[in-house]
């Protein structure tokens, strides 16, 4: 074990963001440490050895934190982890990965934020700049840390960045060429205080925006008259519920994109791969953002030709005897839930359930009435599921995904939905929402043809 210098830059969490930054400043002769409370972290730990960056695993120490010159906690990081919180009333630097990215980076930056969609909007972003011969790094939230591009040797024209509000509320100096606010929902209320916080936080993504910078916003949220007044970019709207002047109108045809330089509209043809009315959405700010840093539309409609939707999103799993099974497990708050609901014309069996994270679940009411013909719930919020339905529609209870999807054979008939959205984290039963949707996967895929599903 290497022993710590009298100070250094400290990086808490050893995820890949973690794992990434203390890379980096390494890279650039920084003195660097990094400590996670996760005793299991013996491989990240010994790679950064190797770099010779010392290591504390398995618990924090209060004196690691006092020989910090700067903290750096990777996002997962709650702010209010007592260990920060002393820091911070001491005067030391909590620094986030964004601006220390902003600090190094001369790349201009698409930043899309939204509690729904900014995975897929981030996908499109960059599929649609490729199309139209504009090279990108795409990272951020969405899996490859931003860190990871200022230690490639090649350079991009563009860097999309899907960014989360943990990001943002260490974001003190980042400021992108373009940033996109898709929407904002109850999520996260284990984190922040209250709605009003969160809802703060995603805002702030343009408050160092100024003129020759684009903002993109979804005017169906609210306050967005309100706030977007205090924003120093060239604003660009869309809404499926009105006509906008300046940006993309989304309606039943298609959707209509109206910018300085360009009037056009993308069909409806274009838009079949990406069904509902959210997805719409995400291609007009997609296609804005795009616009902005050079796209053609030929290379938009190019890259929707193409483009699919990731894995755990309203995902097509399998058709079993006339009964569609969809894998939406990256839907993690009520408002995700909702959304992919109102995608369906079908009678659909929802699962729902896992870890609950501060949400209330009566928002989904309306939905489930209209749509719904049966709720499970699984998981540690199983029994608020049963609470919040009984009565509603059938509600059924069970303890894990093989007797979820049980149930919902025995329930569906020719015609209906299997879906899995959960509207919760999934860290009771799985390590993330991609294990927990690849298991909903296999167990569909092992579902034989004509024969009662049985697991116990």
């Amino acid at each position: 074990m290497l022993n710590f210098p009298e100070t250094y830059e400290l990086v808490v969490g050893l995820g890949a963001c973690g794992l990434s930054m203390a890379r980096f400043l390494k890279s650039r002769g920084r003195c660097v440490a990094a400590t996670d409370s996760d005793g299991t972290k013996t491989g990240e730990a010994a790679a950064l050895e190797k770099l010779g960056i010392p290591v504390k695993i398995g618990s924090h120490d209060q004196k690691m934190f006092d020989k910090a010159s700067v903290i750096i906690p990777s996002p997962g990081i709650p702010l209010s982890m007592p260990f920060l919180r002393s820091a911070r009333n001491k005067g030391v630097p909590v620094k986030g990965e964004l601006d220390i990215f902003a600090q190094y980076n001369t790349t201009p930056v698409i930043a899309i934020t939204a509690t729904n969609g900014k995975t897929t909007t981030t996908e499109l972003t960059a599929a649609m700049l490729e199309a139209s011969g504009i090279s990108c790094f795409m990272g951020g939230n969405i899996g490859t840390p931003l860190m990871e591009y200022l230690m490639q040797e090649r350079s991009r024209d563009v860097v999309v960045a899907e960014v989360s509000s943990f990001q943002l509320d260490l974001a003190h100096s980042f400021k992108p060429h373009t940033a996109a606010l898709l929407n904002i929902a109850e999520d996260h209320l284990d984190r922040y205080p209250d709605f009003n916080a969160y809802i703060d936080s995603k805002w702030s993504i343009f408050k160092n925006m100024t003129a020759g910078d684009t903002a993109i916003i979804n005017s169906r949220i609210n306050d967005f008259s309100t706030r977007s007044k205090a924003i120093g970019a060239e604003i660009l709207e869309f809404s499926s519920t009105k006509t906008v002047a300046r940006g993309a109108s989304v309606h039943q045809m298609g959707i209509d994109i109206q910018t300085q330089e360009i009037s056009d509209t993308l069909s409806e043809e274009k838009l079949t791969r990406l069904p509902g009315i959210h997805n719409r959405e995400n291609v007009a700010a997609a296609a804005l953002a795009a616009l902005s840093c050079g796209a053609t539309m030929a290379g938009i409609r190019q890259a929707l030709n193409e483009f699919t939707l990731s894995d755990h999103r309203i995902a097509f799993v399998r058709e079993v005897d006339g009964i569609r099974f969809y894998n939406d497990s990256k839907a993690t708050n009520v408002d995700a839930v909702l959304r992919a609901l109102e995608s369906f014309e079908s009678e659909v069996i929802l699962i729902l359930g896992g870890r609950e994270k501060g949400l209330d679940f009566t928002p989904l009411v309306p939905g489930i009435k209209s749509r719904a013909k049966a709720v499970i719930g699984m998981g540690e919020a199983a029994g608020h599921i049963m609470e919040t339905f009984e009565g509603i529609c059938p509600a059924y209870l069970c303890r894990d995904m093989a007797c979820a999807v049980s149930k919902a054979v025995s329930v569906a008939d020719k015609g209906d939905v299997v879906l899995l959205s959960p509207a919760c984290a999934s860290f009771d039963l799985y390590a993330n929402y991609k294990e927990r949707g690849k298991d909903f996967s296999r167990i569909v895929n092992a579902i034989v043809p004509g024969q009662e599903v049985c697991h116990g």
